[in-house]
């Protein structure tokens, strides 16, 4: 990973977001992508590898893990984390449009030309619902993926032991999943903090809209006013 691209990245995201996009931005990368990367993915390294079952017959652990564990933590979380990021990039390229967009006009007209947009990241117009709409997008993303693994995995948890009768087994079998406690707490700590998230998500989209609404008042007063 390029690490002085990714911090460009994380510096235009923090510029352009209001203080609640700075404490989501904070705990993606601290609570979520760093336990992600330094720890959660060693505690699934060994998965596959010390599932084991109480039987001999090839082909039977494989087919049981396959049952048990339809798609890995691991994987799930990767692409939670790629798409949940993706829209505050979309925000930084609006505000790269603008700022383009504003350099071409003034280059025609000079420098004494009235500006589209005095301040490019200011969050008006367009740019306003790009932003909102990456908020809502994003808490989407983060609740349909806590229903994905609600759905997969019940409750959150894994059991110590999963019994098995799925062919070629022969009978029922007992399969017993490597460090389940470990994967359990991680789990749940990954659980917990993307409920946080969306939490954050609905927070800000709500002071957005409170704000907006607010500003729109003030000016409707002045303008009576007047």
């Amino acid at each position: 990973m390029n690490w002085g691209v990714f911090e460009g990245l994380l510096s235009g995201v923090n510029k352009y977001s209001t203080a609640f996009g700075r404490v989501w931005l904070s705990v993606v990368f601290i609570f979520r992508l760093l336990v992600y990367v330094v720890a959660a993915e060693r505690v699934w390294s060994d998965d596959h590898k010390d599932f084991d079952c109480n039987t001999r017959q090839p082909g039977c652990t494989n087919v049981c893990f396959d049952h048990f564990f339809p798609v890995s933590h691991i994987r799930l979380w990767a692409l939670q984390l790629i798409l949940v990021t993706c829209p505050s990039l979309l925000v930084i390229m609006h505000v790269a449009y603008r700022e383009a967009k504003e350099q071409r006009h003034r280059a025609v007209g000079g420098d004494s030309c009235h500006r589209i947009y005095p301040n490019p990241g200011k969050k008006r117009g367009g740019l306003w619902w790009t932003y909102l709409l990456s908020l809502i997008f994003k808490a989407g993303v983060d609740v349909v993926f806590l229903y994905i693994f609600y759905r997969f995995y019940r409750n959150y948890t894994l059991p110590r032991v999963v019994k098995c009768e799925l062919p070629p087994c022969p009978n029922v079998v007992d399969c017993f999943i490597s460090r389940p406690t470990e994967k359990n707490i991680f789990t749940l700590f990954m659980v917990v903090t993307a409920c946080a998230c969306v939490l954050l998500s609905l927070v800000e989209a709500a002071y957005l809209i409170g704000k907006r609404c607010r500003e729109c008042l003030l000016a409707r007063h002045r303008a009576s006013h007047r």
